[in-house]
């Protein structure tokens, strides 16, 4: 057996902060214990935590790597993607198996797996998104579930790729609500903004700062409040992606005030990032286009204070990273064929922190939106996102005073432009580990692919 002492450092969770000590045996935490306590413990390794925080590590539930959009892929592959997320602190992700369409959702489940097997450094799971409703596949929801993916997202966007129309949402919800799973919603009206789409491209407008425009907040928040109440009518859970405007999160609040079991996400670049972005000149807004879109900075308000009530649950990245050059431009005539997407799957810790830096959430609700809420939201608390005796010794040695500029020359993430490019930032991961061993320490990546294990999750830990 593996002995390894975290020492001297300020354990945060989502409910505490302590000064302790970690004692960590093979790939568990074994116990946690003030220092008087600990000073005993003998360990083959010793951590020196002194003036470091020491947090679960991170969970990111929303991430793409190498998937498939507009002709092209993903940039990051599950080697990259994960190396990436282990060098921000993030030691789980919960990636998007996706069915073809006309084809089973078994297939895209196989395909994923042949993907990520032997390919990760952190631990990572799956959700399935449902591309084509039948009976069939209803069926194989049902199978899934009982295989550890308990959650499908689907898509009132995109028609034509993604999109399932109220009926097909309806009847996902109902088996959902019979199995147990968890339906992840992308909330926007799909069919109402390919008309807009169209408009703009027939008077000629083309540059990106139109992809937030025709992507209007009411759309989102129609489409939310639709999605909500198909999920009361069908008696099933619902979690809200990437919500981005103000109108959507009232209807997400109505409904938890009501007692209803919706959640929802956010993600950074709606908290730190502006439809400005969309506008920088030269093509550069493309970088910034992703779905939903970028919204005005008034927006963010309401977003900061949903986190804080928790009417917004959890901060994922919605990390699809797609290069500039030659992926990017493949829209450079036309916003309608950009790649959708931004990467933060690295930066997501730090980012957060920073807001604790700037008083928008305390330390402890940055552990919460992180890592515990994410891993409860999914079926993998207290084995994920938890420092307690029995979890996985996913653990985060983090200097809350370290200073960085976010950038790309020095970003782990394969691809070619940071988002947050010139962002100054306190807080970084120093240490990481992954399941007990140390895959990041002092800027040496000691990860390696394929020490990622895929993980069979329980049911949502939140229903009510």
């Amino acid at each position: 057996m593996s002995r390894t002492v975290i020492r001297g450092g300020l354990v945060i969770t989502a409910t505490e902060e302590t000064e302790a000590d970690v004692l960590v045996e093979d790939e568990t935490i074994a116990a946690i214990a003030t220092p008087a306590i600990a000073r005993d413990w003998t360990a083959d390794t010793v951590l020196d935590a002194t003036g470091l925080y020491v947090i679960p590590g991170g969970v990111d539930a929303h991430t793409h790597m190498e998937m498939p959009f507009g002709g092209t892929y993903a940039a990051d592959t599950f080697e990259t993607g994960t190396r990436a997320a282990a060098w921000g602190g993030t030691t789980t992700i919960i990636d998007f198996a996706i069915q073809p369409v006309g084809r089973t959702l078994r297939e895209g489940v196989e395909t994923w797996h042949a993907k990520a097997d032997d390919n990760c450094a952190v631990d990572y799971a799956f959700h399935g998104i449902l591309s084509d409703v039948g009976d069939g596949v209803l069926k194989e929801m049902d199978a899934l579930v009982g295989e550890g993916i308990t959650s499908f997202k689907m898509f009132m966007a995109y028609p034509g790729v993604f999109y399932s129309d109220d009926g097909q949402i309806l009847r996902a919800m109902q088996q959902a609500g019979d199995n147990g799973a968890l339906i992840m919603m992308h909330a926007e009206n799909g069919i109402a903004i390919d008309v807009l789409v169209r408009q703009a491209l027939d008077a000629g407008h083309t540059d990106p700062k139109y992809h937030g425009r025709v992507r209007h907040p009411l759309l989102e928040a129609e489409a939310t409040h639709r999605a909500i109440q198909l999920s009361k009518v069908a008696g099933s859970p619902l979690y809200v992606v990437h919500v981005s405007a103000t109108e959507a999160v009232a209807e997400i609040t109505r409904a938890r005030h009501e007692g209803f079991n919706v959640f929802g996400e956010t993600c950074p670049q709606y908290l730190f990032l502006t439809v400005d972005d969309l506008a920088a000149p030269d093509f550069e807004g493309a970088k910034y286009v992703c779905s939903t879109p970028l919204r005005p900075a008034e927006h963010q308000a309401s977003l900061w204070r949903a986190l804080r009530t928790d009417d917004l649950s959890v901060v994922s990245t919605d990390h699809c990273p797609f290069c500039f050059a030659g992926q990017k431009e493949l829209g450079r005539d036309d916003f309608s064929k950009i790649p959708n997407g931004i990467p933060g799957v690295e930066n997501r810790l730090d980012l957060l922190h920073d807001a604790v830096v700037a008083g928008h959430i305390s330390r402890r609700r940055w552990v919460e939106l992180a890592s515990t809420t994410p891993a409860r939201m999914f079926g993998l608390h207290p084995r994920k996102g938890a420092i307690a005796p029995g979890a996985d010794a996913d653990l985060v040695l983090y200097d809350p005073g370290a200073q960085q500029v976010l950038s790309a020359e020095t970003h782990h993430m394969n691809v070619d432009y940071n988002a947050y490019e010139g962002r100054r930032i306190t807080g970084r991961a120093r240490t990481v580990l992954s399941r007990g061993e140390v895959i990041v320490h002092d800027g040496d990546y000691r990860g390696r692919p394929g020490r990622g294990r895929f993980l069979r999750r329980e049911a949502c830990g939140y229903l009510t």
